[in-house]
């Protein structure tokens, strides 16, 4: 699939100031300013986060009236239920706040709440409330929900049930009649840091009961490794106080974690020091599972377990959901893609529908997701629920997924999502009708471009400028995320050795030289670029820095992302 690549423009003035505070290679320094990262104090900051920097919790908006509402529970001996989302940011969410509320109130009085995926749906479930009702609950606390529930949560009010509602997602003009809401991202919160996740709101709730109640730091703090695994899953941006919580929290992760994410660990086999990226792709998708296949309960006993052995019972359960969702989302794939393949009109589309009443409905958000990484096309993935068809959308970048929905609506008997990603539900009998009107609409609006992979490239880089002591500068950027990915580099002018060789039919070993230096590669799936590298003909390579260990030896590796022939590369810059 051709890319088209963009090279980030550096501040060159602010380049140079910083560069000459830090002294570190200028390439480095083009990268920091580009992320906001100017001077020495702030770079300081940035290379070493710490707690300290937090920002007061009764900055955010009705935090006194949320802690005012809980003391009251406590005082009055109230029953409270802590409910969540199924998913990691809503697990993790609830697991932190049950085991704090137990640390400072009656254990007996406090239970949670996971509504089902497919029993109750997304959010504020009506079953949930009732669930409330009947066992005496007096105060329910939502974590990463709650924010769109204005009938739900009035239904509770009038059954004398207060809420208080932490959550990260857009509000809406209207808001719930809730006790307390606390959400950064309301207009008239003046909360520093509007990014936070749902754990990261409920995380400030507990440090402000921490401080009412006088509870030291080691037993709120014991929850970061929680927060750092929704803070990655939740792919929130990887600045300001997330970074700072992720940095430590990863840092508990791997010296001292909860027995539940220990347990995942041994059962995932990771032996090296975890980074975001091992959270997000190995530890998040067995927390998932647990929703997509079955009931995410278990997440959360999981993450209160305190003795190892049955939190390895219960990380068994999960790893087991897991398999059974990879093989359902393979099997899936592969039937989604033979749709996509024998259709005639595919090439000439500018989205893509497919629909089969037996897929797995907990897996077609992620068959979206693969589609989309062999046809760059919006694309909406569906299934049978019942008597209905519901499925999951997926955008490619700069594309407003929603909007293009949402003007199909006469088609839909329900849809929500936003940007990036949505889900809906129509009458089987609806989809051909649905899909002609979403194609029409997707091709009024997309741009030709955004059809295309866009690699966002940080700064050019030179061979010699890349020694060990580069590549550490670089891992001291980490934890890495939205907004602060992953350094990516260009190379110009570059040579291939004569030694680059293809591996495992798909892949390509690189041995590429530069200004009198030599660096091996490995360029995944990229099989169909070896015709460049054999021409002999100067290349322009795209890449991150990587570690490759080999008999007891390190040496810095490049990760190629993509190649082309330097003339062409300088043609189109």
């Amino acid at each position: 699939m051709q890319k088209r690549w963009k090279i980030l423009k550096p501040e060159l003035t602010k380049t140079e100031h910083l560069q000459q505070s830090l002294h570190i290679n200028p390439a480095l320094c083009r990268i920091l300013t580009q992320r906001g990262i100017t001077d020495f104090e702030n770079s300081k900051a940035f290379f070493r986060p710490k707690l300290t920097e937090l920002h007061d919790p009764y900055l955010m908006k009705d935090m006194d009236k949320a802690v005012e509402r809980i003391d009251k529970a406590v005082n009055l001996k109230e029953k409270v239920l802590v409910f969540g989302d199924y998913d990691v940011d809503g697990t993790t969410s609830v697991a932190c706040m049950y085991q704090f509320l137990c640390h400072i109130y009656d254990e007996s009085l406090i239970e949670f709440y996971i509504p089902h995926r497919y029993k109750e749906g997304y959010g504020i479930s009506k079953m949930g409330i009732d669930y409330a009702a009947a066992n005496n609950f007096n105060l329910i606390i939502s974590l990463d929900c709650g924010i769109k529930s204005i009938e739900l949560v009035a239904y509770a009010h009038e059954l004398a049930i207060d809420f208080i509602i932490c959550d990260h997602h857009l509000p809406d003009e209207e808001l719930p009649i809730a006790v307390a809401i606390l959400n950064p991202k309301q207009i008239d919160c003046l909360y520093p840091y509007k990014e936070l996740c749902g754990c990261g709101v409920g995380f400030k709730l507990i440090t402000a009961l921490a401080k009412k109640y006088g509870v030291p730091e080691e037993h709120y703090y014991c929850y970061l490794d929680l927060l750092a695994t929704a803070i990655a899953a939740d792919i929130v941006p990887m600045t300001g106080e997330n970074r700072i919580m992720a940095y430590v929290g990863l840092e508990r992760i791997n010296n001292a974690p909860c027995a539940g994410i220990k347990a995942l660990m041994q059962l995932a086999a990771l032996q090296k020091k975890l980074t975001i990226s091992t959270v997000v792709f190995v530890i998040a998708p067995r927390i998932n599972a647990a929703g997509r296949m079955d009931d995410a309960k278990k997440a959360v006993q999981l993450f209160i377990e305190k003795d190892f052995n049955n939190a390895l019972a219960l990380a068994e359960l999960l790893h087991s959901d897991n398999l059974d969702r990879k093989e359902a989302d393979t099997s899936i794939t592969e039937e989604a893609l033979a749709m996509v393949m024998n259709d005639p009109e595919h090439n000439n589309k500018n989205s893509t529908v497919v629909y089969n009443e037996h897929w797995h409905k907990g897996v077609v958000g992620i068959v979206a997701s693969r589609l989309i990484e062999t046809h760059f096309k919006p694309t909406i993935v569906l299934t049978k629920s019942g008597d209905i068809a519901a499925g999951s959308a997926r955008s490619v970048p700069g594309f407003n997924l929603y909007e293009a929905i949402h003007a199909c609506r006469e088609h839909l008997l329900g849809y929500g999502g936003h940007f990036a990603a949505a889900g809906m539900s129509l009458l089987p009998e609806n989809i051909p009708a649905f899909s002609l009107q979403f194609e029409e609409v997707v091709s009024k609006l997309i741009c030709p471009e955004m059809l295309i992979p866009e690699i966002i490239i940080d700064t050019q880089v030179s061979f010699p400028d890349i020694s060990p002591s580069f590549y550490n500068i670089v891992c001291q950027m980490e934890p890495f995320g939205p907004e602060n990915m992953r350094p990516v580099f260009i190379a110009s002018n570059v040579a291939d050795t004569g030694y680059s060789k293809i591996v495992k039919e798909l892949h390509i070993r690189f041995v590429l030289a530069q200004n009198g230096k030599t660096f091996t590669g490995i360029g995944f799936n990229l099989v169909e670029k070896f015709t460049l590298v054999q021409s002999k003909k100067p290349l322009d390579i795209v890449f991150t820095l990587d570690e490759n260990e080999w008999n007891g030896n390190t040496s810095l590796q490049l990760k190629i992302i993509d190649l082309r022939l330097t003339e062409s590369v300088n043609a189109e810059i």
